[in-house]
């Protein structure tokens, strides 16, 4: 797992300000302590090392034995870390370590419930840039915990020709895929293309320009399969558009190569774990 350390150093001094007053005033600075940091619910796991980044920015005098990996399963009441050392310094960091650990065990056990429901069709599950501003890097890391597959970065590793870069080329002959096609190949000959496509019109241009992906936009699971059959194989496909665990499986029996799921990260539920302290010793 690679993440910026200035991430843990910002999550931090959000949540110190001038200091743990709590921390400060009761619990004496002497004062060692083990702790377990535990599931209290079936999930996905995802975070670890980041959480002992942050115990251990906190105090690096702190010692870890990690009971668990990043993208195993845990049952209700599974310990998946246990710590020792200043009380004080992993009461400071707590909160901001499980944070980390309940919102990106969250983002993978949705994942893999995505995952599971599409098992045994060909498509795959993609997240979106739909994710917390100046966090993509790890909530990107557990959607592939839960075994889903990342979808561009960022803006600069892929062209996607969405609507509104369509629409901004109405004008352009002999139609706004051909031409916004063209200029991408010129302008960016490395990177793959990708049109979205709300109608099998513009699934049809897009093929005749050549995309290597085409973004089935919103479309009924019957023109999901139409399209399908159009592009027959000169093309990926990826259906995209307010897509649920509800409807996932029907859409992947459309043989669609890829989905897309918003929802990944911008709705997943953070996972409960807790953090729970043994007798200081």
């Amino acid at each position: 797992m690679n993440f910026d350390l200035q991430i843990i150093r910002n999550a931090l001094a959000e949540d110190l300000g001038t200091g743990d007053v709590t921390t400060c005033a009761t619990v004496p600075a002497d004062l060692t302590a083990g702790a377990a940091m535990v599931a209290r619910e079936p999930l996905v796991i995802c975070g670890l090392p980041l959480a002992e980044a942050v115990f251990n920015e906190v105090s690096s005098k702190t010692e870890f034995q990690r009971q668990a990996q990043d993208g195993q399963r845990a049952r209700k009441g599974q310990c998946l870390l246990r710590l020792r050392g200043p009380a004080g310094a992993m009461l400071t960091a707590e909160r901001v370590a499980l944070n980390f650990v309940q919102r990106l065990s969250g983002i993978a056990t949705l994942t893999a419930r995505f995952v599971e429901a599409v098992a045994g069709t060909r498509a795959r599950i993609l997240d979106t840039r739909k994710t917390t501003p100046g966090l993509r890097a790890l909530e990107k890391y557990a959607v592939t915990c839960g075994g889903g597959t990342n979808h561009r970065f960022g803006l600069f590793d892929r062209v996607l020709i969405k609507d509104n870069h369509l629409a901004a080329l109405r004008l352009e002959p002999p139609n706004p895929i051909e031409a916004a096609v063209r200029r991408a190949r010129a302008q960016c000959p490395r990177l793959e293309v990708e049109v979205e496509a709300g109608t099998l019109e513009q699934v049809q241009q897009a093929l005749m320009a050549k995309a290597d992906v085409i973004l089935l936009d919103n479309m009924s699971n019957e023109d999901l399969r139409a399209a399908v059959w159009l592009v027959n194989g000169r093309a990926r496909t990826e259906a995209s558009g307010g897509v649920s665990l509800a409807t996932v499986r029907a859409i992947a029996e459309t043989g669609v190569d890829y989905i897309s799921v918003g929802a990944l990260t911008h709705s997943a539920r953070a996972s409960d774990v807790a953090l729970e302290f043994d007798t200081a010793g």
